[in-house]
């Protein structure tokens, strides 16, 4: 399949149906008493652009471990069933993220090199449990290879297809051979262990921590406060400053076009309006 570049009237369907997740995410969490904030670009944009940010196509919750359980749990009695699903991978076959989706029914966004992925693929936002690690950033650092080294396994079967190189493309292979319930049973026995501590440290285990201290104060993610989001007001960090300044740097600065990225797909369905 060749690559569909997203036209701007698409890019703004996805972004609209993106919407309509947040609004049930902060919906479920406000029935439920669960907190959440919104998080990376999609804060970013709220604060730079009081919504998207103009080419992003999509959007990324976080919630403290607890909180994510609790949400896990909430979604099987309380979402919207006729119009969104949650994937993680104890309720879907073949699903190898370390972390939830919500999407869309009746859409389809399909990833470049996962069309062969065993699960529905429909226009998604991030739901990201965050874990604790350690205080000491010697040992930070060897946890970050740790998780580095569980992600690849479950990257393997995307892996494969994308890496270059035999030696590379094999490697995967021998990765994928790994039992789905062996790989994730030890990342769960590794969650559980990690959330017993209760650190000043914490990161999203299966997804990469773009900065040297391989983490993020917990503190930024218990303290939160309304934001404006496409004329919406969602929970974000309240200290964005410090936590956007830490993760992107002057992100008051507008990227060059060509650092302007958005996922690849190779088809596309978005609902009609």
């Amino acid at each position: 399949m060749g690559i569909h570049h997203l036209t701007d009237d698409e890019l703004r369907q996805v972004q609209l149906i993106q919407l309509e997740m947040l609004e049930e995410v902060d919906r479920i969490c406000r029935l439920c008493g669960i907190h959440y904030n919104i998080i990376a670009g999609t804060l970013l944009g709220a604060v730079r652009h009081k919504g998207y940010i103009p080419w992003d196509d999509d959007a990324d919750v976080a919630l403290l471990r607890a909180e994510y359980e609790k949400f896990r749990t909430a979604c099987e009695k309380e979402l919207d069933h006729s119009r969104f699903y949650f994937q993680d991978h104890r309720n879907t076959q073949g699903y190898r993220w370390g972390y939830g989706k919500l999407r869309r029914k009746g859409t389809l966004f399909l990833r470049a090199n996962q069309e062969h992925m065993p699960y529905e693929q429909g226009i998604f936002i991030d739901i990201f449990p965050l874990d604790a690690v350690s205080d000491s950033r010697m040992i930070r650092t060897c946890q970050n290879f740790h998780c580095y080294c569980m992600r690849k396994m479950m990257w393997a079967p995307v892996g494969r297809i994308v890496s270059k190189g035999w030696l590379l493309k094999g490697w995967y292979r021998m990765l994928e051979c790994i039992p789905a319930d062996v790989l994730y049973g030890y990342y769960d026995r590794y969650v559980t262990r990690q959330s017993r501590k209760k650190t000043k440290w914490v990161r999203i285990l299966m997804f990469p921590t773009p900065n040297k201290e391989y983490g993020y104060l917990r503190e930024w993610y218990e303290n939160s406060a309304g934001i404006v989001f496409e004329n919406r007001t969602f929970q974000g960090i309240r200290d964005y400053d410090a936590y956007l300044t830490f993760k992107f740097g002057n992100y008051h600065q507008l990227p060059p076009k060509e650092m302007r990225k958005v996922h690849p797909v190779t088809a596309l369905k978005c609902l009609p309006w």
